[in-house]
């Protein structure tokens, strides 16, 4: 009832007139859809012995709900563009035929009309364009889902006093405002639709996640907080010539126009233009991979939407190094907190010495697992993992006998799912920035081997961890004299508490687990008793008629209580 509720009010609020209404409404039908699609073959079909027809048909199920969602994107913009380019990025878990379906959505993004733009700059700037800019291209550079950008060149007296000439100028799409206010509105009623799959509302809370991508959302479309993000990026790597970032004209910038320098060269993946001009693809992938790194443990502010659009090599005059990478849009930035930090540093430490159990608390301490799992079999699993593919690249997996990785997947994912596996919500950002920085690698460097820029980094992690282990040893050996220094107190007291009768002991969880054994098997019982009632009804059927009939009917009542009982 709460939910109908909750529903009612928010599309009325999100739809303010009959556009926004069916695009609401579209969003629902493409999510009800395939939410029973996927329910049905799943869930249903394995439950009653089919689990081989789902096996057979998911690739081909799979691929045409990308192409549907593909055209619904393309059909409603907003977020549902950034929706598909963020899962057209997870190479990690969906099959290369979805992500190259989806990763489409990168180049298929409509332009709007010049004169649409106009408006929306010269309200924001408050003068026309011509008066703001020497020069303003109206065919768009680049379109985006938020927005699109057109080149543009700066008054004298402004190229003066910022040192720029040529610019970039960045405008939201009229009305954007209203549509991320519809599609969040759909997808915070998907998520609540999601949370009630068991299996999806133990492993991530769904709404959260919206609303996660609801705030990386509002601002994204706040240009004035891309371009502080701007500046802080590029203090970060001032002092790095493999990293340049765009200067910003803060004078021809507001909440919905942005203005920075034009820093466009070759895009990162273009191996073609990159060999011509003499730089080594394999160079740019292994330097891309470490300036990523940095970010992460470094910085703890990681550029979360590197694609190829977002990324170009500078070829540069007099550098040892000959280029550099130049990162721009910087409106999806993905803060790294200490925690996560700290447990991301475990990680890297665990995967690079191959340590199944280093690598398991690592997933404990950054949340993914929660610390009461029982991880005996996932440690094993790790251990068969790191002995039979440790150390791999991309290219040598591809040598490895397909039937083996997908019997080892099949093996390796009963055993995660039969943990308490959740996903919280500060990794999504950063989740994309590695699955982007992954396959853009793989892509420029079929040989690239993603351990190779992270051991550097663990062997600097280790040495650092070993300079800080004099200090835990001092703290450690404090904290045990003070325990010691406290027994005999503690000892006392107990023995004091003991001859006064006082002392008592906690044992309520071993009750509740005893409540439950019990409630286990009084459902056993009303499964047995159904079982006689309706098989000794199907007996009686022919001599005792009525007997038999009502033998069976009866037999509901322990079926319901076995099915439906309290756990």
């Amino acid at each position: 009832m709460a939910d109908a509720r909750d529903s009612r009010v928010a599309e009325p609020r999100a739809g303010r007139d009959a556009a926004g209404r069916a695009r609401y409404r579209r969003i629902l039908r493409f999510a009800a859809r395939a939410f029973v699609q996927i329910w049905w073959f799943e869930l249903v079909l394995p439950r009653v012995g089919m689990a081989h027809v789902a096996e057979r048909t998911r690739d081909e199920r799979m691929l045409a709900l990308a192409r549907r969602f593909r055209a619904l994107a393309v059909a409603l913009g907003g977020l549902m563009i950034k929706i598909g380019q963020f899962m057209s990025s997870r190479l990690d878990v969906l099959p290369p035929e979805i992500t190259a379906e989806l990763a489409a959505l990168q180049d298929e993004v409509p332009a709007v009309p010049f004169e649409q733009i106009r408006v929306v700059a010269d309200t924001e700037l408050g003068m026309p364009l011509e008066r703001a800019f020497a020069s303003f291209d109206r065919m768009p550079v680049a379109a985006a889902s938020l927005g699109q950008a057109h080149r543009a060149t700066l008054l004298p007296a402004d190229a003066a006093e910022t040192g720029l000439d040529a610019v970039i100028v960045k405008v939201q799409r009229p009305g954007i405002d209203r549509i991320v206010e519809v599609d969040l509105a759909a997808l915070r009623r998907v998520a609540r639709w999601a949370q009630r799959v068991r299996m999806v509302s133990d492993r991530v809370d769904a709404p959260a996640l919206v609303e996660e991508f609801a705030q990386t959302c509002h601002e994204e479309i706040d240009y004035l907080h891309e371009a502080v993000s701007a500046e802080r990026f590029a203090q970060d790597f001032i002092d790095d010539d493999r990293v340049g970032a765009p200067a910003i004209v803060w004078e021809r910038s507001t909440r919905r126009v942005l203005t920075l320098e034009d820093v466009t060269a070759i895009k990162i993946n273009d191996t073609v233009a990159l060999r011509a001009a003499g730089i080594d693809p394999a160079d740019v992938a292994q330097v891309f991979a470490g300036v990523m790194l940095d970010q992460v443990f470094t910085h703890s502010f990681v550029h979360a939407d590197p694609h190829p659009g977002n990324i170009f090599v500078t070829p540069l005059d007099g550098s040892a190094r000959g280029w550099r990478l130049t990162f721009i849009d910087f409106g999806m930035m993905a803060e790294v907190p200490d925690d996560l930090r700290a447990g991301l540093r475990t990680l890297v430490i665990a995967v690079a010495a191959r340590d199944s159990r280093g690598l398991v608390r690592a997933a404990q301490q950054i949340g993914v697992l929660l610390p009461s799992a029982d991880t005996v079999q996932l440690e094993r699993a790790l251990t068969v993992l790191f002995a039979r593919f440790g150390g791999m690249g991309f290219s040598e997996l591809r040598d490895v006998d397909p039937e083996e990785l997908r019997q080892f997947g099949m093996e390796f994912g009963d055993t995660v799912r039969s943990l308490p596996v959740q996903l919280p919500e500060k990794l999504l950002l950063l989740m994309r920035a590695v699955s982007l920085t992954s396959g853009m690698c793989s892509a420029l460097d079929a040989s690239f081997n993603i351990w190779e820029p992270v051991e550097p980094y663990a062997t600097k992690l280790l040495r650092d961890e070993s300079g800080n282990l004099v200090q835990d040893l001092v703290a450690q050996s404090t904290a045990n004299m003070g325990a010691l220094w406290r027994m005999p107190a503690r000892v006392d007291g107990l023995i004091d508490r003991f001859d006064a009768g006082t002392l008592t002991f906690d044992i309520s969880s071993l009750e509740h687990r005893l409540d439950r054994i019990i409630r286990v098997a009084v459902r056993a019982v009303s499964a047995v008793l159904f079982g006689g009632l309706l098989i000794g009804g199907a007996l009686l059927l022919g001599p005792v008629t009525w007997l038999g009939v009502t033998l069976m009917s009866v037999s509901v009542l322990p079926l319901l209580h076995a099915v439906f009982g309290r756990r």
